[in-house]
């Protein structure tokens, strides 16, 4: 994937609280949860550390962890027979959410 020429990719850099904030903030498509629609942007752009770090900051705003998508399913349950989803499922049941 080809960054966009107005955006610089790091790879490997740690990323600032700012950066990791940014994924509270998304308006979700017309019909889905926003806090099932921020975790789950979360867990698709952020490391596991990074994805440890937003969970603490969307729990402390009151979000829902265990938000459901359309069909009724947590974050955990959509991404349990991911490949690479164990450190953000173990993430995910320290904070309550799996």
């Amino acid at each position: 994937m080809a960054a966009r020429k107005d955006k610089k990719q790091v790879i490997g850099e740690d990323m600032t609280d700012q950066q990791v904030r940014h994924f509270l903030v998304a308006e979700p498509p017309q019909g889905v949860d926003r806090d099932f629609h921020c975790l789950e942007r979360a867990y698709r752009g952020l490391r596991a550390h990074d994805f440890a770090r937003f969970l603490a900051f969307f729990i402390a705003e009151g979000r829902n962890p265990r938000a459901t998508d359309p069909q009724g399913r947590t974050l955990a349950t959509v991404i349990a027979g991911h490949a690479n989803s164990a450190d953000y499922l173990a993430v995910l049941g320290e904070a309550g959410a799996a």
